[in-house]
């Protein structure tokens, strides 16, 4: 039996009419003959994902995983599946491992939301950096494939593989401060002095200059953490990487400062800031960051700390939003009714770092 992340029956806000999918996938995707079985996977926080398997021309049942939109009014830019959609197709002609995409449903009257269609990719999804299970030499070989694949994304040239317009190039870090200011303003549910103090100092100490020489506009992922991948069913390795609604053109330093929060916070399974690195056979952050720099080839990276605040701003915008979404009853985990203490702790750890 293939190894997937855990799955549930279609939660009840999340429910689709699972007919109108099959008659649709009758007509758009190449051999598909029915018997569709749907479920939920019970982990993310935003885009609603569910496991697809279905009876194909060949005979054999074939696994999918849709993802589409949640229910309910929306922030305009958020939940682009359509982004999801186009970059893990363009990037499929390159060596970052991505699911294979089969289609985008821009029809809103097939399930109530965009959504797409890709492969299921069998492996584990380890959440938990201490990796209970595993040996020490396998944590330390799937950190630095995930630390392997994050470089070989900020070296893939954008306009090669057609996302020379997937985002703006330069001043990254101020558009995504104004964008996250905002956003965070409009889900607002209660004062958080230290994002009033970020929405200010952020935009005024950007390092000069965005992007800095050497240190080009790259495609970002935008949420690449070790619970965002797929790794191998047996081996110690990256196979897939997941949930690409943040991704862009943007700063890559931003990406490997995000991929590097687990090392400032403490609480399991995100947080790994109190273990003991050399007993589990983890790298530590500056082992981490200087294995990033040899693969770009950068001999270091100045105002860490800043990336590291911006990194954790977002996070907190992200948390608030998440909240929001749960007050409405819409957000695709049940869990996120408790992120407004997480907003409110990442943002007065983002300020820490800096003031």
């Amino acid at each position: 039996m293939a190894t997937y992340a855990h799955t549930v029956p279609v939660m009840e806000r999340h429910r689709f009419d699972a007919a109108s999918l099959d008659r649709y996938l009758r007509t758009h995707l190449a051999g598909y003959r029915g018997g569709l079985e749907v479920r939920q996977f019970d982990s993310g926080h935003s885009n609603p994902t569910f496991f697809v398997a279905a009876e194909m021309s060949d005979g054999k049942r074939r696994d999918f995983v849709l993802r589409k939109k949640p229910p309910g009014k929306l922030v305009a830019s958020a939940h682009q599946v359509d982004r999801e959609f186009r970059v893990i197709s363009a990037l499929a002609r390159t060596d970052v491992p991505v699911a294979r995409a089969h289609l985008l449903c821009t029809d809103d009257s097939v399930i109530g939301q965009m959504f797409y269609l890709m492969d299921a990719v069998e492996g584990r999804i380890l959440i938990d950096a201490a990796m209970p299970g595993q040996t020490p030499a396998e944590r330390a070989a799937i950190f630095d494939s995930m630390n392997d694949v994050l470089a070989r994304l900020h070296k893939v040239d954008p306009a090669t593989v057609g996302l020379g317009d997937y985002g703006r190039s330069g001043q990254y870090i101020a558009r995504q401060v104004a964008r996250w200011s905002k956003q965070y303003a409009e889900l607002k549910t209660e004062d958080i002095p230290a994002m009033d103090r970020l929405c200010a100092w952020l935009p005024a100490h950007i390092p000069a200059p965005d992007p800095e020489p050497g240190d080009p506009t790259t495609i970002v992922h935008g949420d690449y953490r070790l619970g965002n991948l797929i790794v191998h069913p047996s081996e110690p390795r990256i196979v897939a990487v997941l949930d690409w609604e943040l991704s862009t053109l943007g700063h890559p330093l931003c990406d490997i400062a995000y991929n590097c929060l687990g090392y400032h916070l403490t609480e399991p399974p995100h947080g790994f800031a109190r273990v003991d690195f050399k007993k589990l056979g983890l790298p530590t952050e500056s082992e981490y960051v200087a294995a990033y720099c040899r693969r770009v080839g950068r001999a270091a990276i100045a105002n860490w700390n800043y990336y590291l605040a911006f990194s954790l701003f977002r996070l907190a915008a992200i948390a608030q939003g998440v909240y929001r979404r749960g007050l409405q009853g819409n957000s695709s985990n049940p869990e996120s009714i408790k992120m407004s203490k997480s907003a409110r702790e990442r943002a007065e750890l983002a300020w820490s770092l800096v003031s």
